[in-house]
């Protein structure tokens, strides 16, 4: 059994030094270290063996096995490295050539202007608070001072789910939101950010859907003039320091006195041009002072505090600080329009 022991490891040793390819190497280890292969065969042997012989022939078997072996394993580890290294030179990259930019995004022009007025507004002092965009009759209208009926509602066509539930129509309920989350405690200072909802059609200047940011303040003694002077504030630090706004009486059920508020034209500086319709100015958005009816409402004691309420389209504040004349350029998604605010 030794001699054939070591006939095979000639034998194998012989083939293995003439083998042409990994199919043809794997094909002799299965033929000669298999399950069914030589060395196993002539091991099988071994059960006939006295007691002395059978560690003797283990050892030579072990040793024709281990030879074998190391003779697959340095052929294996040549053509793992032939093929490394042909991958190589076909999967070649010529670092020397230029790279290519990848398209990078932007930020939405309305996301734009909505950061820019929430970071003025929170210089200011004020803080930033949501409300669902689903709301209740009663926070969307009742507690605003515009009861079932009433016919300011006009103003507001709505998208109703419910008799009393429908999408909100303005900010204006996170105001009310804030006011009975403080429990009647002052001063309160917020902005409330947000989409809006009316039944409109869409042309160039209205939409079904737009973005609205209202502004409230609550305290002792809240006077017109401070009304006054942070919007003033706020149109000089969002259009630049020859910014002027001038106030007009208007009608809100929900502010007494109530104002439209109008900025100098950004075109012509308040000379008269075409987009200003001649006049110099631009209305920009509406205020007044906290109607007392709506602090009750909020659980605030209008003998002991005041307020005043602003509120403004953000989609309007974009086409006047941008110079846009159609407010649909912001909905369709034209890369034209959007990539001439990357670098703003």
């Amino acid at each position: 059994m030794k001699e054939r022991l070591e006939a095979l490891r000639v034998e194998a040793l012989q083939e293995l030094q003439q083998v042409a390819g990994q199919q043809q190497l794997n094909d002799l280890r299965v033929k000669y270290l298999g399950k069914k292969g030589a060395l196993t065969e002539i091991l099988r042997g071994m059960g006939g063996l006295s007691a002395e012989e059978r560690p003797i022939i283990g050892q030579v078997g072990n040793e024709v096995r281990a030879a074998i072996e190391a003779v697959i394993e340095e052929k294996q580890e040549a053509y793992r490295q032939e093929e490394t290294a042909a991958r190589l030179r076909e999967e070649k990259i010529d670092v020397s050539l230029p790279g290519r930019a990848l398209p990078t995004g932007a930020v939405h022009p309305l996301n734009k202007v909505v950061t820019e007025i929430e970071d003025i507004f929170i210089g200011l002092g004020y803080s930033v608070a949501e409300g669902p965009e689903v709301e209740t009759d009663y926070f969307n209208f009742e507690a605003l001072n515009l009861p079932k009926n009433h016919p300011a509602r006009d103003m507001q066509d709505s998208f109703y789910i419910t008799d009393e539930i429908l999408m909100r129509t303005q900010t204006s309920p996170v105001q009310i939101r804030t006011m009975k989350a403080a429990n009647g405690k002052s001063p309160i200072k917020v902005i409330c950010p947000g989409k809006v909802y009316r039944r409109d059609d869409d042309d160039a200047t209205h939409s079904f859907q737009f973005n609205q940011i209202e502004g409230l303040v609550v305290g002792p003694n809240i006077r017109m003039s401070d009304l006054k002077g942070t919007l003033l504030q706020f149109v000089q630090l969002m259009f630049g320091s020859q910014a002027q706004i001038r106030l007009r009486p208007s009608f809100f059920p929900f502010t007494e006195p109530s104002a439209e508020v109008d900025v100098t034209c950004s075109q012509c500086g308040g000379h008269g041009c075409r987009m200003c319709k001649h006049t110099g100015w631009l209305e920009i958005l509406g205020c007044g002072m906290v109607h007392p009816r709506v602090l009750e409402m909020g659980g605030y004691d209008p003998n002991e505090v005041s307020g005043f309420a602003f509120g403004m389209g953000v989609e309007r504040i974009a086409l006047l600080k941008y110079g846009i004349d159609d407010i649909r350029h912001f909905y369709t998604n034209d890369q034209r329009f959007l990539n001439q605010f990357a670098r703003m």
